[in-house]
């Protein structure tokens, strides 16, 4: 069971630190593109508005990005139904990289607030741990495909390029053998076989 279950637990750590550093990047990225609007009053405004607001009501706030965007998504689904796949695959990434940074941005905006709900602190607390899961998980991947690249980058890449052709050279020789021992096995067991 754990030879199965293991690769999909990788699978999703993989996903889940891939959410967490598109998160990290794009915050910073869409405070500077806020940051070009010329309507700092209306920023001041939202700002000052989220700190009077309840914490629940900043949960709405906090929910607004995947609401905007959802109908995007479906416009991607629907293109991608239809077979446009260029258009699709641009239009959903576009889409979960825009829906990940603004909620990153309102996220951090939010933050204090959500985090005065018991049950939200609770569930932050859960992702956190998952987040230092998902590092523990792939960090020996990680480092076993930094060891690989490091082997070819270095000035032995030679050395090891000629080692995998050799393998690959002796599996095909093997495998060319195994061919014509079970190809010349079937031919006397055809011969020998009595003709009525």
């Amino acid at each position: 069971m754990r030879r199965i279950t293991h690769p999909l637990l990788v699978l999703v750590a993989i996903v889940f630190l891939i959410e967490a550093w598109l998160w990290r990047r794009l915050e910073p990225v869409v405070e500077s593109i806020v940051a070009w609007f010329p309507l700092r009053a209306v920023k001041a405004r939202i700002a000052a508005l989220i700190r009077k607001l309840p914490p629940a009501a900043t949960l709405i706030v906090f929910a607004v990005p995947v609401v905007v965007l959802f109908p995007l998504k479906l416009v991607g689904l629907w293109l991608l139904a239809n077979k446009y796949w260029f258009a699709a695959g641009t239009i959903l990434i576009l889409a979960k990289l825009v829906g990940v940074a603004v909620t990153a941005f309102v996220f951090e905006a939010t933050r204090p607030k959500l985090l005065q709900m018991a049950w939200f602190r609770w569930i932050y607390e859960r992702v956190l741990i998952g987040l230092d899961w998902a590092h523990r998980l792939v960090a020996p991947i990680r480092e076993r495909l930094r060891r690989l690249i490091r082997l070819f980058r270095s000035e032995q890449s030679g050395r090891v390029l000629r080692l995998l052709w050799r393998i690959r050279r002796r599996m095909n020789r093997e495998r060319k053998a195994a061919r014509r021992a079970l190809s010349a096995s079937a031919t006397s067991a055809v011969r020998t076989a009595p003709t009525p």
